[in-house]
């Protein structure tokens, strides 16, 4: 049971480590965009 409950939570880490990267480059992403359709309207 324990060994089942750490694998679960270091899936939990892993997932939560690939959302963090990707949200990460879709606020700059959206950032870049807002920004630039400021600059340039």
């Amino acid at each position: 049971m324990s060994e089942y409950v750490e694998g679960a939570e270091t899936k939990v880490e892993a997932v939560r480590g690939g959302v963090n990267s990707t949200g990460i480059i879709l606020v700059l992403f959206i950032l870049l965009v807002i920004i630039s359709s400021i600059f340039f309207v």
